[in-house]
């Protein structure tokens, strides 16, 4: 009589739960990881009167050269014609990634920029366990290892026009809108000098717009308790693992789960300010994974207050 055998409902489970873990991890390297999308977001943040600027915020690219796909999504964003470009830092990934850079925002630097650094614009990313993502420490980073050649992206950016914000404080006017910029250096690392920069808003000013790279509470207190309108900030990737209906499981910061990206509010100090947080467009070469967080850019429409 033939024997046949016959799989316990433990082993069929067992292989079911392997087989989606493995189509998760497929789709979130495979798919998701590549998959770029331009968000959109108004902003009532200006004077009664003044027409809408459009200001289009990028974050988080670690860009490696070989990454031609994301090259050519970043350069076809210069066809969005924005009033400004805002780059809240960690651009490279790899010693040879400025040119790189340089050539995803060749149409961009044709427009007014401003930008301050994250980590990954002076240290190359270290190799880890992917895994230890989901449960790292939410503090600064110590940084030992690979610089970068910060100086040439700067001089790239500076060269082409655009602001460096790192603990510097300014105005530019763009299509007649009054704007004082507030920027520190990467708080992540603990770069950041805002008593370099600190004191009230500028009432003369049609908005102040506080920028950083990694929004944690300290940096957003102090600018929204000085009276900026807007902030615009990075870092976290929106999770870049997160769990439909709930949302991200990290923020690699102090700033709280639910706000790690897009449009919210902050408030400090007696003052209320926008925040926007960008998920980025990319990741670390050693997670190069995303789950339920497309990477993307934003257009941020800033409109009069009603």
């Amino acid at each position: 009589m033939p024997q046949h055998s016959v799989l316990k409902p433990a082993a069929l489970t067992a292989g079911a739960l392997a087989l989606s873990g493995a189509a998760v991890v497929g789709y979130a390297a495979g798919y998701e990881v590549r998959a770029f999308t331009l968000r959109h977001a108004v902003v009532p943040v200006l004077p009664v009167g003044r027409a809408p600027l459009r200001v289009l915020h990028l974050s988080d690219l670690h860009l490696v050269p070989s990454q031609r796909a994301k090259r050519e999504w970043v350069r076809r964003l210069a066809d969005l014609e924005p009033d400004l470009v805002v780059t809240t830092g960690d651009n490279m990934a790899d010693m040879e990634a400025v040119p790189a850079v340089l050539d995803a925002y060749a149409g961009l630097l044709e427009r007014p920029g401003v930008f301050v650094l994250g980590s990954n614009d002076y240290w190359a990313p270290e190799p880890r366990n992917w895994a230890a993502y989901l449960w790292r420490k939410s503090g600064p980073d110590d940084m030992d290892g690979t610089r970068l050649p910060t100086d040439d992206l700067v001089r790239g950016f500076t060269d082409a026009g655009w602001l460096d914000l790192d603990n510097v404080r300014t105005r530019l006017t763009v299509r007649d809108v009054d704007l004082e910029l507030v920027g520190v250096d990467d708080p992540h690392l603990r770069y950041d000098r805002y008593e370099d920069v600190a004191g009230p808003a500028a009432a003369d000013a049609d908005l102040t717009v506080g920028v950083t790279h990694a929004p944690y509470r300290r940096t957003l207190d102090a600018m929204t308790s000085d009276g900026a309108g807007l902030i615009v900030a990075g870092h976290t990737h929106g999770g870049q693992v997160c769990v439909p209906g709930y949302g991200a499981l990290v923020a690699n910061c102090d700033l709280p789960r639910e706000q790690v990206k897009g449009l919210s509010r902050w408030s400090a100090g007696g003052h209320d300010a926008w925040l926007h947080v960008s998920a980025g467009l990319g990741t670390s070469p050693y997670s190069p994974f995303r789950l339920a967080c497309r990477p993307e850019a934003t257009l941020l429409e800033l409109v009069p207050v009603r």
